[in-house]
């Protein structure tokens, strides 16, 4: 069976400005193709460029039924055809971006015995009895190292809990980045073997 949810990076890799615009340009094409297939998209995590609509990467979630099927046509190297919109006299009229899904399955599976928790006292506004408890949590991943505190709550129990949950999705996104610099540093190295080889291309004449 193949998976209903996969979650893809596009990047420019080490490539100029013009890369970056073509990120953007890909993905609101991807975007609205997707949608046209009923699937939902949604952005995860994008890094901006310094210009206006410019992308250095995006990672993007796609979900519905047919998503595995769908981005068999856009994994791999897009060519985007065009003049540079910010060097007027650049001869260049070739610009490549990468997409790949991300593998998360090597992900460092949730396990309880891997965090230690520790109460620590609150601080801050919240009552006259805030500071004479250790109500507070911080509670540490050990294979990871991660950290995160909770202190918003009146019990240690609760602050336990919602350090657990914060803990679980900051575990999530840690895993999600290093997934991605994979795929960004991957596709660095391999890029240029694949511009003739690109799974769409676009045309742009500005």
């Amino acid at each position: 069976m193949k998976k209903m949810e996969t979650i893809m990076q596009i990047t420019a890799g080490r490539g100029p400005e013009e890369c970056w615009r073509v990120v953007a340009r890909v993905q609101e094409i991807l975007f609205k193709e997707a949608r046209a297939r009923g699937l939902q998209v949604q952005v995860l995590e994008s890094v901006a460029g310094h210009l206006p609509n410019t992308l250095l990467s995006s990672l993007i979630l796609v979900k519905g039924q047919g998503t595995a099927e769908f981005l068999e046509q856009w994994q791999g190297t897009v060519q985007w055809i065009a003049p540079s919109p910010f060097r007027k006299y650049h001869k260049r009229k070739n610009w490549f971006v990468g997409l790949q899904a991300i593998d998360n399955t090597q992900a460092i599976t949730w396990q309880e015995q891997d965090v230690v928790y520790e109460s620590m006292r609150a601080s801050g506004p919240g009552g006259q009895h805030v500071n004479k408890t250790e109500s507070a949590v911080r509670a540490r991943h050990l294979p990871s190292s991660l950290t995160v505190v909770a202190s918003e709550r009146r019990s240690q129990h609760q602050n336990k809990s919602e350090a657990r949950e914060r803990l679980q999705e900051k575990l999530r996104v840690w895993h999600l980045q290093q997934a991605a610099q994979l795929v960004r540093d991957q596709w660095e190295q391999h890029h240029s073997l694949e511009r003739g080889n690109a799974v769409r291309t676009f045309t742009d004449r500005l």
